[in-house]
């Protein structure tokens, strides 16, 4: 089963919130089998459901660990949105 992940972090932090958001984009595009896509607003991951959402889970557990606050807002949706998006 596939899945598509829409997340957009905002890091509590004055300072290198920008540095913090990289890192956490690098970490999924790390991931062999995830298609990683960002834009100016969030980033996308599209793959298989349970590779995506352990990889995912996992990268915003290591953000919550190693940074002071921070806010994630997400979206699962079923199936993969890669080609719609695309389309649109």
């Amino acid at each position: 089963m596939k899945i598509s992940i829409e997340l957009s972090l905002y890091p509590l932090a004055e300072e290198q919130y920008k540095t913090e958001i990289w890192a956490f984009i690098k970490r999924l595009r790390a991931v062999e089998g995830l298609q990683v896509v960002t834009n100016g607003m969030s980033t996308q991951v599209f793959g298989d459901y349970d590779l995506a959402v352990n990889h995912v889970m996992a990268a915003i557990k290591h953000v919550h660990q190693n940074t002071g606050a921070a806010v994630f807002v997400c979206k699962f949706i079923n199936g993969d949105r890669s080609q719609v998006e695309a389309e649109s």
